[in-house]
């Protein structure tokens, strides 16, 4: 079937979660920064089949896209230049952030390890990702 790779782009960096090859299971995969993501991509995608890309989307509480959608806008440009094959979606990302400290606190990660913005941002990719498997 192929593997379903999302991701909680920032500028920065950029957490990536990934579905098992049946897309039942939303795991963490990594964070890499973001001036390295194209180069991981197509790494990835040469090692696994990728049938679609999910982008988290920002959005205000209005419903309108949020400032940060400015510099994500070039890099879906890219993304659909670089892989033209793969099929990009686009997933609700409002408080995934919050959602993925609740979620390590949750986990019992301590103070420090909840400091770890990489981590966050993974755990972020993880529930954008399972978001949009539950829309299925």
């Amino acid at each position: 079937m192929g593997r379903v790779l999302a991701m909680d782009y920032g500028r920065k960096r950029t957490g990536i979660a990934i579905t098992d090859e049946l897309q039942l299971i939303a795991s963490g995969l990594t964070t890499v920064p973001t001036s390295e993501l194209i180069d991981f991509l197509q790494h990835y995608t040469t090692e696994e089949t990728v049938v679609r890309f999910v982008v988290g989307e920002p959005r205000q509480m209005n419903n309108k896209p949020s400032e940060s959608e400015a510099f994500i806008a070039p890099f879906l440009i890219k993304l659909k230049k670089d892989f033209p094959d793969i099929p990009i979606a686009r997933q609700d990302e409002r408080f995934t952030s919050k959602m993925a400290v609740r979620t390590m606190i949750d986990g019992g990660l301590k103070k420090k390890q909840r400091r770890n913005k990489a981590l966050v941002d993974e755990i972020s990719a993880t529930l954008i990702l399972q978001a949009y498997l539950n829309t299925l």
